[in-house]
């Protein structure tokens, strides 16, 4: 039996069950974050009827053709007060349409008909309705209709730290983990060696269950490779005139590339430049920068990449989006600096800077803790902040550095200096953590127990 593992988003799913007035929930998120087995198990826990619809296997070709079907029967005259009603009971004679049914419709980007009719299934039914799938499909085809006030929203990301440790059961050093050095010994030994094994692994649930299985990280590598292969060929169904498939297949090796290249941000335009002169370079010369443009809105859209944004001078009003990219799960990241021959130091410092990133990032997803739209680093005149951010909740300002050795930033200490900055945060691999009036520094892999 295949273990089960526990995921925060669990608990968003109860609320938006709970919530008096709550719409068909469009569940999204990059392929394999396991989001069909997550919404299948709430279903089963929560409801007492549950109708399943995959438009990728058999009952999602049947649905379409009934679809069709009862379409054309209503345009020669057929008189349906509830149309939505009966194609469902087409497909499913003994569906019963209460509050204690749950119809989820998955793969949806596979039909632009059936999402265009979504504010149908809220309006016209006493049923809950889940649909999930790609973003890619519904972003490329032009047939996708967004239903403004008939859609609540989910996304659905790749394991964090601590989901790691409660699917190996360790959660209790997380739980016991004081960040400023009152802990024992044992508790920081144990999660900077369980931090190692993460960051080197992701959070991909089936690559997470295959380090379970194996212990080992090569065979749970393995795994992530088969899901760095999906990515690859769903591409292919989409563009067919964008990148050829020795491209499509080192895409990934070039965005590490210029992860790497590129630690001062970059000016207007220049990250697809960059991307592009890799590209050509390595690859092909026959690419295109407006090919390039949609690659990185593919790997975007997909959610296999992310964006830092720019703050000039420490100044949090002087924003500019887009300046560096990250990958999406950090397994990814360790994964690619490795495979084009980054230094372990360099793939260490660059790791967990990702592992930052995605932190602040699920803090920029409403209810916000943090201001701007993405996360961001700051430049202070030649010199630069990892990341820079505003509380919404005390409307302080943070500088963040992330750091492997001990010594001070001096970026940092300008900061403190002229006053740019409430507060400093280190994070750091080596350490256990300590205050210094307004500066903080605590361990790396307890990032997402700082309340900011």
């Amino acid at each position: 039996m295949q273990k089960y593992l526990k995921r925060n988003v669990y608990g968003q799913l109860l609320k938006w069950k709970e919530r008096p007035d709550h719409a068909t929930l469009e569940v999204s998120g990059a392929r394999q974050v396991g989001k069909t087995y997550i919404v299948n198990k709430f279903a089963d826990e929560q409801y007492r009827n549950k109708i399943y619809i995959n438009l990728l296997d058999f009952s999602g070709e049947l649905f379409l053709e009934k679809y069709e079907i009862l379409r054309n029967e209503i345009r020669d005259g057929l008189a349906c007060d509830n149309p939505v009603y009966e194609l469902i009971r087409r497909v499913h004679p003994d569906f019963e349409d209460s509050a204690d049914t749950i119809v989820i419709i998955d793969e949806i980007q596979e039909s632009a008909a059936i999402y265009n009719r979504i504010r149908e299934f809220t309006r016209q039914l006493k049923s809950d309705f889940i649909i999930t799938g790609s973003y890619l499909g519904r972003i490329l085809n032009r047939e996708f209709k967004y239903s403004a006030g008939d859609l609540d929203s989910l996304e659905i990301h790749t394991l964090d730290f601590r989901e790691f440790l409660m699917a190996l059961d360790k959660e209790e050093f997380y739980q016991e983990l004081d960040l400023y050095g009152e802990s024992s010994e044992e508790i920081y030994r144990n999660l900077a060696d369980l931090y190692k094994v993460y960051t080197k692994i992701g959070g991909y649930p089936a690559v997470i269950l295959r380090y379970l299985e194996s212990g080992s990280v090569e065979e749970a590598n393995t795994e992530l490779l088969k899901i760095i292969k999906l990515f690859t060929n769903e591409s292919k169904r989409y563009f067919d005139d964008i990148l050829d498939d020795e491209v499509y297949d080192n895409i990934f090796s070039s965005v590490a590339r210029v992860l790497v290249k590129e630690k001062k941000g970059f000016d207007e335009d220049s990250f697809s430049e960059e991307l592009q002169n890799i590209v050509v370079k390595d690859y092909s010369s026959n690419i295109s920068k407006a090919s390039v443009n949609r690659a990185i809105d593919w790997l975007y859209s997909s959610g296999i990449i992310g964006f830092a944004g720019k703050i000039k001078d420490c100044n949090i009003l002087d924003f500019k989006p887009k300046s560096r990219c990250y990958f999406m799960d950090v397994g990814l990241t360790s994964y690619f600096l490795t495979h084009i021959g980054c230094s372990e130091s360099d793939v260490s410092g660059i790791v967990n800077e990702n592992f930052v990133f995605l932190d602040l990032k699920r803090r920029i997803v409403p209810p916000s803790e943090i201001a701007l739209e993405t996360p961001a680093f700051a430049t202070m005149g030649r010199g630069e902040i990892d990341f820079y951010l505003k509380s919404l909740r005390t409307q302080k300002t943070y500088a963040i550095e992330v750091k492997t050795g001990k010594n001070q930033s001096k970026t940092v200490q300008d900061i403190l200096e002229k006053k740019k900055a409430d507060y400093v945060v280190y994070a750091k691999g080596n350490t256990h953590g300590g205050v210094r009036e307004n500066i903080y520094t605590i361990p790396i892999y307890g990032i997402g127990k700082f309340r900011f």
